[in-house]
C-alpha cells in the first residue's frame, strides 16, 4: 500500500510544511541564540497565516486541516516552551547552577505553555466546528507575543515568565476572540515582517509596534474589534 504523498497533498500542505520547519529550527537555536529563535517564531507565524491563504484560494487537502493542527503545536506550542526555557537559561545559567525554585520555574513554565497549546488544539480538532465561534487566544498570538516582547528589550525575563503563564490559561479560556478582517492582518503582517527583518531599527521600534498592536487585540478585542467586514483570516486553533 503507498501512502500516496505526492497526489493527496496540496500547494498549502506545502507551505504548513515550511512553518513546521521554521519552528523546528528556531527551537534548535532557542538554547544559543533566543532573538534568533524569537525573529524565526515571528517568521512561522507569518507562514502559519499564508498556508490558511493559499488553502482558501487554491482548496485543501484531506490531511490539510490535521497537518495544520500537528504543525501548529510544533510552531506554537513546543518552540516557544523552548524559547522561553533558552532565555532563562541564558538570564541565570545552565541548570546546574540554578537554584531548585529557578529550576522548577524554568522548567514546569515552558512545558505548561506547551501543554496547554497540547490541550487548545486537541479541542478544537474534536469539539469546535469550522464556522463555531473560537474561544481562547489562538495559540500563534500567544507565540507572537512572547517573541515580541523579548525583541522589544522592554520586559524582564520574570515578567516574560509570568506572561507565558497568563497566555498559557487563556489558550483555554471561555473568552471569544472575533477573526482579524484582512486589511488588519496584512497590517499587522507588515509589521511582523518588519520586526523579523530588522528588530534593532530605530531603537526596536518594530518588535515595540508589534507587541502594542498585539496586546491592543489580546485585550481589547474580545469587545471592541469590529470584526471582519472585507474577509478575514483564520489563524486559529
Amino acid at each position: 500500500m503507498s501512502l500516496q504523498v505526492s497526489r493527496r497533498l496540496g500547494p498549502a500542505d506545502g507551505v504548513t510544511l515550511i512553518n513546521a520547519v521554521v519552528g523546528f529550527v528556531a527551537g534548535v537555536v532557542a538554547f544559543t541564540d533566543p532573538r534568533l529563535a524569537a525573529r524565526l517564531v515571528l517568521l512561522a507565524a507569518i507562514v502559519d497565516a499564508l498556508d490558511g491563504i493559499i488553502a482558501r484560494s487554491a482548496g485543501n487537502s484531506d490531511v490539510g486541516p490535521l497537518l495544520d493542527s500537528i504543525t501548529d503545536i510544533v510552531s506554537f506550542g513546543t518552540t516557544p516552551g523552548l524559547f522561553v526555557y533558552g532565555i532563562v537559561r541564558l538570564e541565570y545559567g545552565a541548570l546546574d547552577d540554578l537554584s531548585p525554585l529557578v529550576l522548577a520555574v524554568a522548567l514546569l513554565v515552558p512545558a505548561g505553555f506547551a501543554a496547554f497549546s497540547i490541550l487548545r488544539t486537541a479541542f478544537y480538532e474534536v469539539y469546535v466546528g469550522e464556522g463555531e465561534d473560537r474561544p481562547g487566544i489562538p495559540n500563534a498570538l500567544a507565540a507572537v507575543i512572547l517573541a515580541a516582547a523579548y525583541l522589544s528589550g522592554l520586559v524582564p525575563v520574570p515578567v516574560l515568565l509570568g506572561a507565558t503563564v497568563v497566555l498559557s490559561v487563556l489558550m483555554v479560556a471561555p473568552v471569544r476572540y472575533p477573526k482579524l478582517a484582512v486589511r488588519d492582518a496584512f497590517a499587522l503582517g507588515v509589521i511582523q515582517a518588519l520586526a523579523i527583518l530588522v528588530p534593532s531599527a530605530f531603537h526596536g521600534v518594530f518588535p515595540i509596534a508589534l507587541l502594542v498592536a498585539a496586546m491592543a487585540y489580546l485585550t481589547l478585542g474580545p469587545v471592541y474589534y469590529w470584526g471582519p467586514s472585507n474577509g478575514s483570516v483564520d489563524n486559529a486553533p
